[in-house]
């Protein structure tokens, strides 16, 4: 067998989803037949001494404490943004100038402005070779990637609901320590970008709809909060909390469909509740991230009387969206394995020469809607329209 290409990769970011990514990079060409062999070149991080400790458990070459000098090391090709939301627009366009791959976390931006700057460089960049994918990485949950799969076959009608909730609880305590995720000139909103992101990417992803209008409410229930004892994060005193602890939102879809959407970190007991549900006119579907590998399916027709109701689908099977590479049926995956995925559908569409998905795009089309609801919240739940 031929050697395979490799693809110079450099991160910008070491912590939560550095870690993710990391592990990500290193099992792709293990597990999938991928045209492209990701080699871990250098990560990139202020903190030095940090980002080696991070470099030599992760098994990265090299390590940098700036991202230009990482852009413009010729061993990178790709620049994976794990970092706050204040540098995915400044790295994502200087990366593309030069030529390299980008992917970045998401959500796309901090603004509405910035994530078109990102698109319209993206876009640039394309003619050059240069790719460039969101990580929107629930998308490569098998379970979901299955009820996209139903949802186009038509098997559920004419779409006439769609409700999602992501809860978490780490900010339900008052006495929870400040980090950057609550300071919107680092993280451009709170829950909403945070959690709310990736609700509004899979009712697009699932639906093949797009979101053209909501009226919203938010809150900030706890206002200011003590910085941890750590100079890197501004010392132990009190920090002003500036973006929103929770958010809910009604929307209207293209299609005419109707839409709900709940979003927060101040859950008591929910650790890491994304559910999403579908109605249609044939069926209904619905999907619990805390049952990852399972799909519940109602097909109306498909039972009699007392027998009439949903069923619960296992996704392990082979047939199922990129299970034929992991373990035989009713081996469960888990959630790191999504950005597994997410590497394996990255490295293939770059062999290709394709455009990955989702894209910049696609990045931008959720910020749209999140700029919207900050507009609607903002002037007492108004009607926005999404543009």
């Amino acid at each position: 067998m031929a050697a395979r290409t490799e693809l110079g990769i450099g991160m910008v970011g070491y912590a939560f989803m550095g870690r993710a990514h990391s592990l990500a990079w290193q099992a792709v060409s293990r597990v999938f037949d991928v045209p492209l062999v990701p080699r871990l070149a250098a990560v990139c991080g202020l903190d030095e001494n940090a980002a080696r400790a991070a470099a030599g458990r992760f098994g990265w070459a090299a390590v940098e404490t700036d991202w230009r000098a990482l852009i413009a090391r010729e061993d990178v090709d790709l620049i994976d943004i794990c970092a706050p939301g204040d540098l995915h627009a400044p790295v994502a366009v200087a990366a593309l100038a030069a030529g390299k791959h980008v992917l970045c976390e998401k959500p796309l931006a901090n603004t509405l402005e910035e994530a078109e700057a990102m698109n319209a460089a993206a876009d640039a960049a394309s003619a050059g070779g240069a790719r460039a994918m969101t990580g929107f990485n629930y998308r490569r949950v098998p379970a979901l990637a299955l009820a996209r799969r139903l949802v186009a076959d038509g098997r559920l009608g004419v779409l006439r609901h769609l409700r999602a909730v992501y809860l978490q609880d780490w900010l339900a305590d008052p006495a929870a320590p400040m980090t950057w995720r609550m300071q919107a000139e680092r993280a451009g909103s709170g829950a909403l970008g945070d959690l709310g992101a990736h609700i509004v990417d899979l009712a697009r992803y699932l639906t093949g709809d797009e979101i053209t209008g909501v009226s919203a409410l938010s809150a900030t229930f706890v206002e200011s909060r003590r910085w941890p004892g750590d100079p890197e994060t501004g010392g132990s005193g009190p920090g002003r909390v500036t973006v929103d602890d929770a958010v809910v939102f009604t929307a209207r879809l293209a299609s005419g469909a109707l839409a709900s959407f709940e979003a927060t970190r101040c859950a008591a007991g929910r650790k890491n509740g994304l559910r999403i549900e579908l109605n249609g006119t044939a069926g209904s579907l619905a999907f619990d991230l805390e049952r990852l590998n399972e799909l519940e399916l109602y097909e109306a027709g498909a039972g009699d009387g007392d027998l009439s109701g949903f069923r619960r689908v296992l996704v392990t099977e082979a047939a199922h969206p990129y299970l034929d590479a992991w373990w035989p049926p009713g081996h469960t995956l888990g959630w790191e394995h999504t950005f597994t995925h997410q590497a394996r559908d990255l490295l293939t569409a770059i062999g290709n020469g394709e455009q990955p998905r989702p894209s910049f795009a696609d990045g931008l089309a959720v910020q749209r809607v999140l700029h919207a609801v900050q507009e609607s919240a903002a002037h007492g739940n108004s009607w926005e329209s999404v543009k």
